[in-house]
This record gives C-alpha cells, structure tokens and sequence, in this order.
C-alpha cells in the first residue's frame, strides 16, 4: 500500500468512527429526539454519492469510509423512527 493510501484509510477510520459514539447512546438510551431528520436524510443522500464516486475512481478509502459511514447513519435513521 502506498502512502496516500494509508492516509485516506486513516483519515477514513477516524471520520467513520466518529458517528459509533451516537449511534451507541441513541441505541442506549433509546431516545432519537435530538436527532434531526432533515440532518440525517441530507447526510445519508451525500454518503450515498461519495461511496458511489469511490466505486468510480476505484478508491479503497472511500468506498470503505463511506460504506461504513452509511451503514451507522442507517441505523441511527432506523433508531430515530424507531424511537422518535
């Protein structure tokens, strides 16, 4: 792997890994009130375009990061209907 490969795969853990927190206490505490919808939906469609322009220019860092990314702010959309 060449260096900025290894950067973007950083940069990716770090990013993906920030929205684990929130996903936790929204899980936990079963509460999504502070939560906007407008936020997550706008978030969701933007993640949604980075993992496909990664796909296109082939880019393990970003596929991966916005996979992963997609995949938490999924759960956290299933927790705020869930739990409003």
């Amino acid at each position: 792997m060449d260096f900025l490969t290894i950067l973007g795969l950083a940069a990716a853990t770090l990013t993906t890994s920030a929205f684990l927190p929130q996903m936790l206490k929204t899980w936990q505490s079963k509460s999504a009130k502070d939560v906007s919808y407008t936020m997550l939906i706008t978030f969701i469609i933007g993640i949604f375009l980075w993992l496909l322009y990664g796909i296109f220019r082939q880019d393990l860092a970003i596929i991966l990061a916005n996979f992963i990314t997609l995949i938490f702010n999924m759960i956290i959309l299933w927790l705020k209907i869930r739990y409003g």
